[in-house]
């Protein structure tokens, strides 16, 4: 099974930016422990970050046919982007939203996703193992329902 993730706005700057909201791990060790986390099941992970709009719609519109599932932490790009709800929607790859932090504990304009209703969920709250959940959530809907080694 082939899963891009799709990393929004200043995701890039894991590490450095917020660390009491994102945590200490810089954004290139994240990928390695996805890259990793994805193999253990049995997945074919590629990842991509933009802090581009158009960009991160290239990149679903660039999926159709290619990935069997997508995750995306839109960022920001979250609370307003209908261009990407659209593309989410027009591609029709079953999507995971993710997010390193609770949204819905924090200010009340980040409490709103547009993105997350052209998804099959939403996950948010438990840093970057919320990536591997969403990981696993996509190997549960669109795969045979079980993990392998």
């Amino acid at each position: 099974m082939k899963i891009l993730i799709i990393n929004g706005p200043n995701i890039n700057f894991l590490g450095i930016r917020e660390k009491h909201i994102y945590g200490a791990v810089a954004y290139e060790e994240m990928c390695i422990y996805l890259y990793e986390k994805g193999k253990e099941l049995g997945l074919k992970v590629d990842i991509v970050q933009s802090n581009i709009e158009g960009e991160i719609i290239n990149y679903i519109q660039n999926a159709y046919k290619k990935y069997d599932g997508i995750i995306i932490n839109p960022a920001a790009y979250t609370h307003y982007s209908i261009a990407i709800y659209d593309a989410l929607k027009a591609v029709g790859i079953p999507t995971v939203e993710v997010h390193i932090s609770n949204i819905h504990n924090r200010e009340e304009y980040r409490k709103k996703s547009v993105t997350a209703a052209a998804c099959i969920g939403q996950i948010c709250g438990f840093g970057m193992y919320g990536y591997v959940l969403a990981m696993m959530a996509l190997v549960n809907k669109i795969g045979d329902g079980f993990l392998h080694d």
